[in-house]
């Protein structure tokens, strides 16, 4: 099968690509057709996670652990990483999820932070598919100021740390085989990261019922209560906040790629619905407004490739900084809404049916919006580079 850049892909970016990068989203493509699309209303409208077999083809592919040495198929571009996130989303967008943060958040964390006997250890068991992981950042009174206001507190107890506190929202921490707890050291205050086997005493973890977006993705509520974790699985070189930092500055911009590719999984429903459905005599394709609603869709589209690829770029020149990657995510959430928005209604009354797939991705858009970061959060971020005045309380 050969490499052809998408429709919605309207000045050939994804053309840049190396040959064995294009090899890759050719595989990559087929076994998301063949084993994901089938099966994705049904687990989005069950809220049921994907089977264990589609992570680990996942991890046949290659896709996990491709940022990092130890377990990397072969040499890759940021912008190849994030072509991978665009065309997991637009099949489904719990999907780019949860690549993103087994790939990023989870071995990130390890990679970022761990001593090179953690990277060793933990990353080829992620890689390979042989553990699950989450992140465990967000808590229930601390989202957006996580830099300051984390409450789970970690007491170092000779060879040990003790944990107690709760998080919130983390994704896929009820069906997790290991979690990544940032905690606040009870003794310098500082932010560290442990390595928890979600079977250690004191890890609970309850779903998250009646989510309306990324459904399939296994959002929890998490309670820490003198939990055991050994001091060879703290993050070892997590010393503060700034590593935690440096981990969602990795991620953020593959965050903004996936938003893209929930848009364009509209856009593509969209497109094939305006050739199907006739109304007074004709294909609503043929009609001037819908043709407009597709016009400004694409538009949005291949403005926001043009800037995740320029980011993406930045990572691997090694000038990409956070006011960077936040302006991709700020601005690239805002227009899938608007996308997303206008894809809907050209469907009328069958938008929001799922059997037309435009619904689903109308609401995980939300989701998106809203995580790595809020649009306010990220603008403040910008706001602060533009006028070198931080302005977050």
């Amino acid at each position: 099968m050969s490499f052809e850049s998408l429709s919605s892909d309207f000045y050939g970016y994804e053309n840049g690509l190396s040959d064995q990068e294009k090899e890759l989203i050719v595989r990559l493509r087929a076994y998301i057709e063949a084993e994901v699309r089938p099966i994705v209303n049904e687990h989005w409208a069950n809220a049921e996670f994907f089977p264990r077999e589609v992570v680990k083809g996942l991890a046949d592919l290659g896709l996990f652990g491709q940022p990092w040495k130890e377990t990397r198929q072969f040499e890759n571009s940021a912008v190849f990483r994030g072509w991978v996130a665009l065309e997991l989303a637009r099949v489904d967008a719990s999907l780019a999820t949860l690549v993103g943060m087994q790939n990023g958040l989870v071995m990130g964390s390890i990679a970022v932070a761990g001593s090179q006997e953690q990277r060793d250890e933990w990353l080829p068991k992620f890689a390979s598919g042989e553990l699950l992981g989450a992140f465990g950042l967000t808590e229930p009174l601390s989202g957006s100021d996580s830099a300051q206001g984390l409450r789970t507190i970690a007491k170092r107890d000779g060879d040990n740390w003790v944990i107690n506190g709760a998080k919130r929202w983390i994704g896929n921490g009820s069906i997790s085989d290991v979690t990544i707890i940032w905690a606040k050291d009870a003794d310098d205050g500082q932010v560290k990261g442990f390595i928890v086997p979600t079977s250690t005493p004191g890890y609970s973890a309850t779903r998250i019922e009646n989510k309306q977006a990324l459904r399939i993705v296994q959002n929890a509520d998490i309670v820490l209560t003198d939990l055991v974790v050994p001091e060879a699985n703290r993050l070892q070189n997590s010393k503060s906040f700034r590593e935690t930092a440096a981990v969602l500055r990795l991620t953020r911009a593959e965050v903004a790629w996936a938003a893209v590719g929930n848009s364009v999984g509209a856009y593509e429903a969209a497109v094939k619905y305006a050739g199907e459905r006739i109304q007074f005599g004709k294909e609503i394709g043929e009609h001037q407004l819908v043709q407009d609603l597709l016009a400004r869709s694409l538009g949005n589209i291949t403005a926001s490739i043009g800037m995740v690829t320029r980011v993406s770029q930045m990572l691997d020149e090694g000038t990409q900084r956070d006011e960077h990657a936040s302006l991709a995510k700020a601005f690239t959430t805002s227009r899938m809404r608007e996308t997303v928005a206008w894809c809907r209604e050209i469907f009328g009354g069958n938008g929001i049916v799922l059997d037309y797939d435009v619904i689903r991705y109308f609401a995980d858009a939300e989701a998106i919006y809203s995580y790595e970061g809020t649009r306010e959060m990220n603008t403040l971020i910008v706001g602060r580079a533009i006028t070198g005045k931080a302005a977050f309380v």
